[in-house]
């Protein structure tokens, strides 16, 4: 037993060594996805109850699996992503089984809240252990102070007497504060991969089953409640298919753009709020889920639901066709579109008389599968894509354009190949110039290469050609904004 928490300590010293060398300065590029590979490998070195668990090898090559983008493209996506199946994988040995995604989310909670203090308390009980060793661990020390002490003196006058000694002590340098905090921290989060908190699985078991639970959902007060919402949700469909969906005039004094710029994001939170309610109305052995007419009212409900998910995505689709595209917008589709599902499968519930457990898992299985696609999809570069294929070359925002950084490039590489007057290029020209040059610099830095990175600068390379045009070269006191335009100061006050 000492012996294995001897092997974690040395594990952990050796990721913190390992995380000091590899980001002197900053947390970035490739090497990230190279440390969680490391760390992968620590966790089953020291965890043999992990290389025992077939489940756990499975939640193991998910996380080798988010290594690879970490290592192609590091984001946050992709690293709390990792983490979790990291998690998992260490979890897994203690309990029988995967039983619900409900239970392992606040496992996975508490295990992230646990963890902090953790290492702490191994280290006092370890302490508390060597207690009775204490005599022993006096005499070596007694038996140790005259030679520690006299070699330390020696040490000091040589120094004071040879320059090169002096030199060799002078050149030693301690860790400073900062430094010491962030071993600290590394040291936190990586141990508890090797000895998770006992109080995970014990919190973990005593939630209550994921069934919401409303006040007053007597059969009578079901059948009403549901016949009103039906009637409420009609109306609302009813302007949207009128006024959205077929284009209809409007009443005097509201425009369409106003009309459908307005609500895309409340009706999303309405349809949630709306499957949480159809859920708690007709739970399990309840009155209400075997009554045919509220199982014919609830589907007619969730059916609406999706037609007012169906609008937001229209809304949405309309909303950035009038301005642009932005990563934000694609996520907010992918948001949509899982609500949808989310819906389908809280109707199928209801009519099959499925479990709560089931719709948790298929719905949290649905989220990672988007989550996982976006963490190896770059969506700012998407945007930026559909931007420029879609959109007329001066009406183009370049300030988000640059926001989006090299998965802008090849993108403002295609557009200035565009016909475009001779402003509009320049300025063009010049957010490409900004990528361009800065994607080389962070390339040829070993602390901020990236796979995904070279291969773009290798293709902006080959479609620029040996010779790139440059922008127009801007004399002082003028200046660029972020979208490329030259900016002169405003002539002096004349007396």
């Amino acid at each position: 037993m000492r012996f294995s928490f001897l092997c974690k300590i040395a594990i952990v010293i050796a990721l913190v060594v390992l995380f000091d060398r590899l980001f002197p300065d900053s947390f970035s590029g490739a090497r990230i996805g190279g440390f969680a590979g490391v760390w992968l490998m620590g966790l089953v070195l020291g965890r043999g109850d992990v290389r025992r668990n077939k489940r756990a090898w499975i939640a193991l090559a998910v996380a080798a699996l988010f290594t690879g983008s970490l290592f192609d493209d590091p984001g946050p996506l992709a690293w709390a992503l990792f983490w979790c199946a990291l998690s998992v994988a260490v979890l897994l040995p203690k309990v029988s089984g995967f039983d619900d995604a409900w239970h392992w989310g606040a496992r996975l909670v508490i295990h992230a809240v646990g963890g902090i203090g953790k290492p702490f308390a191994d280290l006092r009980r370890f302490g508390r252990s060597r207690q009775r060793k204490r005599a022993n661990a006096g005499s070596v020390m007694a038996m140790l102070g005259l030679p520690l002490v006299g070699g330390a003196l020696f040490v000091t006058l040589f120094a004071a007497a040879n320059p090169l000694i002096a030199q060799t002590l002078a050149a030693i340098r301690l860790p400073s504060v900062w430094q010491i905090l962030l071993w600290i921290f590394v040291a936190v989060c990586v141990w508890p991969s090797l000895r998770p908190h006992r109080s995970v699985m014990r919190l973990a078991a005593r939630l209550p089953d994921p069934e919401p639970v409303l006040p007053g959902t007597s059969l009578p007060s079901v059948l009403i409640a549901l016949a009103l919402f039906n009637a409420i949700f009609a109306v609302q469909n009813a302007l949207d298919i009128a006024f959205l969906w077929s284009g209809g005039a409007l009443p005097a004094g509201m425009t369409q753009t106003e009309y459908v710029h307005r609500g895309a994001y409340p009706l999303i939170g309405t349809a949630l709020i709306a499957g949480v309610m159809a859920l708690a109305m007709l739970r399990p052995g309840s009155a209400s889920a075997h009554h045919p007419w509220a199982r014919r009212l609830v589907t007619l409900w969730v059916v609406q639901n999706l037609v007012l998910v169906a609008s937001s995505i229209l809304r949405t689709i309309d909303y950035i066709e009038a301005s642009m595209l932005t990563a934000w917008r694609i996520a907010a589709f992918a948001w949509m579109a899982l609500v949808a599902l989310g819906l389908v499968l809280i109707c199928w519930r209801i009519l099959r008389g499925r479990s709560a457990r089931w719709l948790i898992n298929w719905n949290a299985f649905a989220a990672a599968v988007v989550l996982t696609v976006c963490s190896f999809v770059d969506l700012g570069a998407l945007a930026a894509s559909w931007n420029v294929r879609q959109q007329a070359p001066a009406a183009i925002d370049l300030c988000y354009i640059g926001q989006v950084g090299d998965g802008a490039l090849l993108p403002l590489i295609a557009l200035e190949h565009r016909r475009m007057d001779a402003v509009t290029r320049d300025r063009v020209r010049y957010a490409r110039d900004l990528i361009f040059t800065d994607l080389s610099a962070r390339q040829d830095s070993w602390t901020e290469w990236t796979p995904r990175g070279a291969r773009r600068l290798a293709r902006a390379t080959a479609m620029l050609g040996p010779n790139p045009a440059r922008p127009l070269a801007v004399d002082q006191p003028a200046w660029r904004n972020c979208d490329g335009s030259i900016e002169h100061p405003a002539p002096p006050a004349q007396p």
